[in-house]
């Protein structure tokens, strides 16, 4: 637990310049409370819901901003990525939006939301591997403004995307 407390004090810090180390370090128990869940409210991997396709491609959203990448048991079926075409910055995309190769396959890539293309992980582009050693953090493919929010309702949560890995026959 300390551990975690002086993480997230040096977190707090940066963030919160005009807060001193000593200020933080008083362990009086509304200020210690108080800055943890600022630092827990901004952190960015914590609390972010994703939702999956049957196509095993996730989505985060974040205001009208949308990341997406392939799922780890799609990652694992690849197996190694070698090769990642990702949308262009600027292309509005609808379905099929791309391909992945690996060792195994070629596979396409679907976005489980149409929009406008915003920005993509030129990272994974030069280094494909990161898909199967971070598919979630630094190996998400790109991002897309979202133009009908009504399509996040079609997408399953973890919990429903778990479920359904457990039917999937494939």
């Amino acid at each position: 637990m300390a551990k975690v407390i002086v993480q997230m004090t040096k977190y707090t810090t940066k963030t919160f310049s005009h807060t001193s180390r000593e200020y933080l370090f008083n362990f009086s128990a509304p200020k210690v409370s108080l800055y943890l869940s600022r630092s827990i409210a901004n952190s960015r991997s914590l609390n972010v819901e994703r939702f999956y396709t049957e196509k095993h491609e996730w989505i985060t959203v974040e205001g009208n901003i949308g990341i997406i990448g392939i799922s780890n048991y799609a990652q694992e079926a690849l197996g190694d990525v070698v090769y990642a075409q990702l949308p262009d910055v600027g292309s509005e995309i609808e379905t099929e939006c791309g391909a992945l190769e690996s060792v195994k396959a070629a596979s396409e890539l679907y976005s489980p939301v149409s929009g406008k293309v915003i920005e993509k992980n030129e990272e994974v582009e030069k280094t494909p591997s990161l898909i199967n050693t971070s598919c979630y953090e630094r190996g998400w493919l790109f991002k897309v403004e979202l133009n009908k929010f009504d399509e996040l309702k079609g997408l399953m949560n973890e919990k429903a995307y778990n479920e359904f890995l457990k039917s999937d026959p494939a």
